[in-house]
């Protein structure tokens, strides 16, 4: 693996945030930086029906102002002491280009802005955030613009209990990399697994059964109490203090963002599961609300 972060610039998404960050890690992990400006435009200008003087004009503006752009960015990185080097692609569609440029640069990390995703994205994952986190085989950092502290608070969102995972080898790399990343720059990490409590399920059961009666509120506590054990000894394997470890009942997508907000949370670190026998990864429809809502970057690690 080389000592590269590859830094996706898309100039109409938050390119100065993304570049700034992706420097900051790259500072923080001795790494140098590679941008790849992402923008197919022009391309899609030279396959219109009929190629006039005009439009190789336009596009060659484009790529001149994009060129600048580039150029502009590359320098603040060269200021804070990053070496940096930099391309253009106007290959498409985006993701297979940018996993196309990971497999060869072979990358710690790569570095993307991202933007609120329409329902229609989420149902069909026909978007390149879906696409990267489906696909991709490097710790995908998602970028989202606020302020960054130089000692962040990074969650790392665990589940030693997901049944295609049960050894909790995902959990670990998550919890390694943001401890990792904490240690490196004096940060802390907040351990965090939500549960689905049976009491809401149980609700919509009762009414379907009636009369059955069921002991929900013994079974929810079984759970609750199994989840529990098993989220406590993988956070003292992994030498999480007890302060630090949150159990929370309910959905994982309204939780995790709820959470990010009242705690000032810096970066979620969550990860990707590959299905059994399949190179297809797992990411169901937690993965894209919480990438929406969560009011902070966004660390997706891949399983091995």
């Amino acid at each position: 693996m080389s000592r590269t972060v590859l830094t996706i610039i898309e100039l109409g998404n938050y390119p100065e945030e993304v570049v700034a960050r992706a420097a900051w890690l790259a500072r923080l992990t001795d790494n140098d930086l590679e941008l790849l400006l992402c923008d197919p435009t022009t391309s899609f200008l030279s396959e219109a029906f009929i190629v006039s003087n005009e439009v190789r004009e336009l596009a060659r503006n484009i790529e001149e102002a994009q060129a600048m752009s580039l150029q502009q960015l590359a320098q603040k990185v060269e200021a804070l002491g990053v070496a940096v080097t930099a391309s253009t692609s106007r290959e498409r569609p985006l993701a297979d280009a940018i996993i196309a440029k990971a497999t060869d640069l072979d990358p710690q990390f790569v570095v993307k802005g991202t933007h609120y995703h329409s329902p229609a994205e989420r149902a069909t994952f026909a978007d390149t955030d879906w696409q990267l986190m489906k696909k991709l085989d490097y710790p995908l950092w998602f970028v989202k613009p606020g302020e960054w502290k130089d000692e962040p608070m990074i969650v790392a969102a665990v589940d030693p209990t997901h049944d295609k995972d049960p050894d909790a080898l995902l959990d670990q790399r998550i919890v390694s990399t943001a401890q990792s990343l904490a240690s490196a720059c004096g940060g802390r990490v907040e351990l965090v697994h939500t549960y689905q409590r049976l009491v809401e399920i149980g609700s919509r059961v009762l009414k379907t059964f009636k009369p059955v009666k069921l002991p929900i509120d013994e079974l929810d506590k079984k759970i609750r109490d199994e989840h529990r054990r098993k989220l406590d000894a993988f956070a003292a394997r992994c030498g999480v203090a007890d302060e630090a470890v949150h159990q929370l009942p309910g959905r994982a997508h309204d939780l995790l963002p709820t959470f990010a907000k009242t705690h000032g949370a810096n970066l979620m670190v969550m990860g990707a599961l590959a299905r059994s026998g399949l190179r297809r990864r797992y990411i169901g429809n937690t993965a894209a609300r919480v990438l929406d809502h969560l009011p902070c970057d966004v660390l997706i690690v891949p399983a091995e």
